[in-house]
């Protein structure tokens, strides 16, 4: 009953968002985040189209669509935050969009590497090893749902650059 009442209480407080909004749409991963089971997992993946039209542009350009993707991200974040009334509803996954890119900066290409850097950016978003999991438990807001997937990327950005190294 208790599960049943937490999706419920879920479920009102998406209502509040405003579909007429672009923020709330770039917030919910353009509505990949409403999956009602991972939606984590389910952002990361929308983010991937978006990713192969970028992965063919020039770092400088890639890495400054990325770290403006990331700014933007704490103000879309905080408007769909303030809508709904909850400090880092599952919906969201903005974040995962930029963690993931932010992973696969100057990956090198290949279905393999891609499947490399999305299970990276989960793994660290999941597990959130120290100081991941301290900023999100402490950094609240917009700013609080980007940081710590902005560091799961980075984790996950030094990892794929040692694999592409030795591989």
């Amino acid at each position: 009953m208790a599960k049943l009442e937490k999706h419920h209480k879920s479920y009102d407080a998406l209502q509040r968002l405003n579909w007429r909004n672009p923020l709330h749409w770039l917030a919910t991963g353009f509505g990949s985040g409403l999956s009602p089971v991972a939606p984590g997992t389910f952002g990361t993946l929308a983010a991937i189209p978006f990713y192969w039209l970028m992965m063919d542009l020039s770092l400088p350009v890639y890495i400054t669509i990325t770290v403006i993707a990331a700014i933007a991200g704490i103000w879309i974040c905080q408007s769909a935050t303030d809508a709904i009334g909850q400090s880092d509803h599952g919906s969201i996954v903005w974040d995962e969009f930029v963690g993931f890119w932010i992973t696969m900066i100057a990956a090198p290409k290949g279905l393999l590497w891609l499947l490399a850097g999305f299970l990276l950016f989960r793994l660290f978003d999941i597990l959130k090893p120290w100081p991941i999991r301290w900023l999100d438990r402490y950094v609240k807001g917009g700013l609080g749902i980007m940081i710590d997937d902005v560091l799961a990327g980075v984790f996950g950005l030094v990892i794929m650059q040692v694999l592409a190294y030795f591989f």
